[in-house]
């Protein structure tokens, strides 16, 4: 769950606590192109303040205009769908035609929303069960794993804390990358305990830990909603900790650095306990291939290959760094011999100066 989400939560909470009429809206599905993912919330009030994102901002003028003007009077939730024809979805700027089904639910104590509040800012990863023809729900323990799910008679959404982003060394790049995961809504820790880094290093919103990263790898229990990521170039402290994060289920394991030292990195992590296949979890050289040199173009990179492995994208070999440089390579080479096989002169000697 991201931090809007949380957003919406507490402001719904809030106006239930002050018995104001609400409605909590959720995007139950969608077809074709959408501006938000399923399970993304709004919750409007009955004078029409609003918090949170169902669409790009159409459709949530609708539903505005429509609490405006009639009020909140619904007693058991409804869905409704947009964009089902090409003027709604030009109306309310659905792109491609795209259509979103949307569950509205005037949400009461019975709704049960600060109870589901305070299970996730307690890092508890939990479903709601919304019963559509009563408006009860049920609150429990959920599989770790998002999603949305509707019968037609109850509609299942999971809930959970944010996902975590361990981030190894506080350099120049980690300043960049550190800026852009926040945007991004990653729960960011950095840890370095080398003090000529760490005592001037700050980023708004990241958390800056000065224990052994090891330890902190250990400490944090990570689960399937976390990522880590090596920045320092030192194996004192990156190995261990990636010894540490190759046993744990974290979605995203990954270290900056040359081919060749991450090779060198593979061989060093099997003389510890660990198996070919942990060891081959490790992303290494990290990141999409852009061609990036900065360390800001570097930091893209990386989190965009976070993102796709988050977001369960499966992308080509040949994106990876390892793989495009490889070919860029053997590219290159293929250009020279073809060069020299076009331009030599036929009395070239073997061994000669200009002999490619």
């Amino acid at each position: 769950m991201n931090s809007e989400d949380i957003e919406v939560l507490t402001q719904c909470a809030d106006w239930i606590d002050d018995s104001r009429r609400t409605l909590l809206v959720t995007v139950i599905k969608t077809w074709g192109s959408s501006p938000r993912p399923e399970g993304a919330m709004l919750c409007i009030r009955d004078d029409g303040r609003v918090v949170g994102s169902v669409s790009g901002g159409c459709i949530e003028d609708d539903l505005i205009d429509r609490v405006r003007r009639n009020g909140i009077h619904l007693e058991s939730p409804e869905i409704v769908e947009y964009g089902i024809s090409a003027d709604e979805a030009h109306r309310f700027g659905l792109p491609c035609g795209g259509t979103i089904r949307l569950a509205l639910e005037p949400v009461s104590k019975r709704s049960r929303i600060r109870e589901l509040l305070c299970a996730v800012l307690q890092q508890k990863l939990v479903a709601r069960t919304l019963d559509m023809h009563t408006g009860n729900t049920e609150i429990c323990a959920a599989p770790v794993k998002e999603g949305v799910h509707f019968d037609g008679d109850t509609l299942t959404t999971v809930h959970g804390p944010r996902y975590r982003l361990l981030v190894i060394g506080a350099g120049q790049l980690s300043r960049f990358f550190c800026q852009i995961a926040t945007g991004l809504d990653y729960q960011v820790i950095v840890c370095d305990p080398r003090e000529e880094y760490a005592d001037n290093w700050h980023v708004e919103g990241v958390t800056l830990t000065r224990e052994m990263p090891d330890d902190v790898v250990v400490s944090m229990r990570l689960d399937s909603r976390a990522a880590v990521i090596a920045l320092t170039h030192d194996p004192k402290l990156d190995d261990l900790a990636l010894m540490e994060a190759l046993r744990t289920p974290a979605f995203y394991i990954g270290a900056l650095g040359s081919r060749r030292n991450n090779a060198a990195r593979r061989q060093r992590l099997l003389q510890f306990d660990l198996t070919t296949h942990e060891v081959a979890r490790l992303r290494g050289p990290a990141g999409l291939y852009i061609g990036s040199k900065s360390p800001a173009e570097i930091a893209v990179s990386i989190l965009a290959e976070i993102t796709a492995a988050k977001n369960g994208v499966c992308f080509s070999a040949a994106m990876s760094v390892e793989d495009a440089k490889n070919a860029g390579e053997h590219r290159d080479a293929d250009f020279l011999s073809s060069s020299c096989d076009l331009q030599a002169p036929p009395s070239v000697v073997p061994g000669s100066a200009i002999e490619c």
